[in-house]
Parts: C-alpha cells; structure tokens; sequence
C-alpha cells in the first residue's frame, strides 16, 4: 500500500521571484543564496518526508506479512479441527452401531434363553407326569402282586409277571429317554451361557 505524502513547501514559490516597481530584473547574490537555504531546507524537508514514508510503507509491509502469516496459522487450524471433527463424528457413528448390534445380540441371547428355560420347564413337567404316571402303575402292580394268589392262578402267574415286568421295563426306558433329553438341553443352555462369556470377554479384550 503507497502512502502519498503532500509536501509543505512549493519549488515554484521559492524560484519564483517577486517583481517591484524599478527593480532590476537579475536576482541581487543576496536574494539567491536566500533561496539556495530554502531549497536546502526543502530538500532536507522532502528527505525527511522519503525517509518517513519507507519507514511507514516498511511497517505496512511488515504488518501485512504478520496478518498474512497469522491467516495461514489460523487457516491449518481450522482445517485440522475440521478434521479432528470429522474423525470424532466417524468414530461417534461406529460406536453407535456397536452399541446397537450389541444390544441386538443381547436382545437375542435373551430370547434364546427364554426358549431355553421354557424347553426345560416343560420337560421337567412331562417328566414329573412321568415320573406321577409310573409311580402310580408300579403302586398298582404292587398292590396286584400283593394279590396274586387271589386274582390269578398258578399257571398264569408267570406269564402275567412278564407282562408286568416288561411294562415297568417301557416305563424306565421312557422315563430314561426324558432324562435324557433334559441333560441334552441343559448341556446345550450351559455351552451357549460359556460360549457368551466367552465372546463377551473376547470383545472387551483391547
């Protein structure tokens, strides 16, 4: 930016030279040499005017380096923060994913174990009629071979504790099947509930 500094003084004001009535038209030495100091005071005045307006366009110069420099500064900050924004909004995005899919696997693991407890209560019932059922027909074949002597005869007798005891064999092998089937779901219950902690250890490792 130039600075214009309008000087105080005029050359032409200096040369020129003031006619009087029957004066001669050539300077006197004494007129001249006045006007040889203003010139000398006017150039020192218009030096010192130069030197001040370099000064001045110097500082300028220097204050729109620093503004430049410090708009560039401020410029990389912005875009770093603009960055570490958009870094910060990704990573708040995945952790909100991660928060939904793991409460989706919960929402599941739940439900899972709903089905669970509910197969197994269920078979615990079946196998308490069972077990109800059995114990009432062996009550009953007891009471029946406390009275064999009575209701059946001799050459019957065998052929009836086949019969009975092939029924009481049907009833412990069903009864077997059911326990067996509930040690089946309870096992399958236990491995699903070790193979969660173990995922869920496995994800809050670092």
């Amino acid at each position: 930016m130039s600075v214009i500094l309008e000087s105080s003084f005029s050359i032409e004001d200096i040369i020129k030279t003031p006619e009087s009535p029957g004066r001669r038209a050539e300077p006197k030495p004494a007129e001249l040499l006045l006007k040889l100091r203003k010139l000398q005071q006017a150039k020192k005045q218009f030096e010192d005017e130069v030197k001040e307006t370099m000064l001045l366009r110097c500082a300028r110069k220097e204050e729109e380096d620093a503004l430049t420099a410090e708009a560039l500064q401020l410029e990389g900050t912005l875009n770093e923060k603009e960055e570490l924004n958009r870094s910060l909004q990704l990573k708040c995005e995945d952790l909100q994913q991660e928060a939904q899919r793991q409460l989706e696997q919960n929402h599941q693991r739940e439900e899972v174990v709903k089905q669970y407890c509910f197969q197994i209560q269920d078979t615990k019932l079946k196998h308490r009629k069972i077990r109800m059922k059995f114990e009432s027909q062996l009550q009953q074949l007891m009471e029946q071979h406390k009275n064999l002597s009575t209701v059946f005869t001799p050459q019957r007798l065998p052929a009836e504790i086949q019969s009975a005891e092939y029924t009481a064999e049907q009833l412990l092998k069903a009864e077997q099947q059911k326990l067996e089937q509930l040690t089946k779901l309870l096992d399958g219950l236990s491995h699903t509930q070790n193979a969660e902690m173990h995922m869920d250890t496995c994800e809050k490792a670092p």
